[in-house]
């Protein structure tokens, strides 16, 4: 069982580190993504730097690099002979956190990625569907109330992990789960300080606003935040 965690993990995390939006941005628009706007490779500075279709692609691909190590952690359970689906979980949580993991800090792209909104996402798809699809109104709400997906960010993947979090209370779904969940969530949030920052200041962007060429000192271009 733990070398099925173990490689689910270690594949998790090289397929996270892949940022679609780092390649996205370079064939679209010949630039590093990463010196634009929020600074970061995720969908929603894809749109503000690359336009609206190069964010879907991202979008969709950084989702699919979520839901593929969770189902990769199931079948190398299963593999390893483990029966019980609660254990599989396990696996399965396993390499969906280290792609969220793999996404924030990846090793492709010296450690600089994104907030794994997306990929988060695509892990938790994997592990409930109805779960994780039920949010998309309540996301959509939000943004179109705000026109800020930040928000929608910040304030959805703890949703969600509560949801997970009751969900395992009422033995609907593995404990394993709710603690990806929650992990997952406390990394997305960390990661969105200076969201918060902007929020509180009244400074944060709108949608597809932003996304202006950054003018960074030497030592926050060396950051990997």
């Amino acid at each position: 069982m733990w070398w099925a965690i173990a490689v689910a993990a270690a594949f998790g995390y090289l397929l996270g580190s892949v940022q679609f939006g780092l390649i996205v941005g370079r064939i679209t628009r010949g630039i590093d993504v990463r010196e634009y706007g929020s600074g970061v490779t995720g969908a929603t500075n894809v749109i503000r730097t690359s336009g609206v279709k190069a964010g879907i692609v991202v979008i969709i691909a950084d989702i699919a690099k979520g839901i593929v190590p969770v189902y990769a952690g199931l079948g190398l359970a299963r593999l390893a002979g483990v029966d019980s689906t609660d254990d599989r979980a396990w696996a399965a949580a396993a390499g969906g956190l280290a792609a969220v993991c793999g996404h924030i800090w990846p090793v492709w792209a010296g450690f600089r990625g994104g907030r794994a909104v997306a990929t988060g996402y695509g892990a938790a798809l994997a592990m409930n569907q109805l779960a994780a699809l039920a949010m998309i109104p309540v996301a959509g709400l939000v943004v179109g109330a705000t026109r800020i997906m930040s928000v929608m960010s910040i304030t959805m993947a703890p949703v969600l992990a509560l949801v997970f979090v009751v969900l395992a209370a009422m033995d609907i779904s593995p404990w394993a789960y709710a603690v990806y969940a929650i992990v997952a969530a406390g990394l997305i949030v960390y990661k969105h300080r200076p969201n918060i920052e902007r929020l509180l200041a009244g400074t944060e962007p709108r949608i597809g606003k932003g996304g202006e060429r950054r003018v960074q000192s030497g030592e926050e271009a060396r950051s990997p935040s």
